[in-house]
């Protein structure tokens, strides 16, 4: 079984949901990249399973890229900090808006994440995102648990992002 007929199991045909987000986003020629779980497992030496897609767009080009996926079928819900959107599949796709993340997509590199080309947040970028979730204690704890353990696999792949960790963190991983 490939990664990609993997996950189409897992998220009753995700890639499809997620080979028209990017479709519509490369037409329109949007600035966007993967972040979250995909980055991580294209940055990993070993994916995990996962039914969240969350990427970043252009803030200026959210409401263009919203309506794009309409059009594609989606469904969408607005949120303070994002916008979720549902299509065929069970994939949970969220848009985030929050500033924090609009550089992110001016340094995406192309990657083949389930078998689609994709744009993802580089390296560096994939483990800031992940260490300001790990510290959002707003977070659900079982989100934040799997925050560290995205850190890990970062860190375990990438050994040199170590420098980069706050003491706490590093503290933790050593545990």
């Amino acid at each position: 079984m490939t990664q990609r007929q993997f996950y189409d199991w897992q998220t009753l045909g995700g890639s499809g949901d997620d080979s028209s987000l990017v479709s519509a986003l490369e037409q329109r020629e949007i600035a966007w990249c993967m972040i979250g779980g995909l980055a991580v497992n294209h940055w990993a030496e070993e994916p995990m399973a996962t039914a969240d897609v969350d990427l970043v767009i252009a803030a200026e080009r959210v409401d263009e890229a919203v309506q794009a996926f309409k059009d594609a079928g989606f469904s969408e819900n607005r949120f303070e900090r994002s916008v979720n959107l549902k299509g065929q599949s069970k994939v949970s796709i969220q848009i985030s808006t929050e500033s924090f993340y609009q550089e992110f997509p001016s340094r995406a590199v192309p990657a083949d994440v389930h078998g689609i080309l994709m744009r993802v947040a580089s390296l560096e970028d994939t483990l800031r995102g992940k260490l300001a979730a790990y510290a959002d204690a707003t977070r659900r704890p079982s989100k934040r648990q799997k925050d560290l353990a995205d850190i890990a696999r970062l860190v375990e792949a990438h050994p040199e992002l170590i420098s980069l960790l706050p003491t706490a963190v590093s503290e933790r991983l050593e545990h």
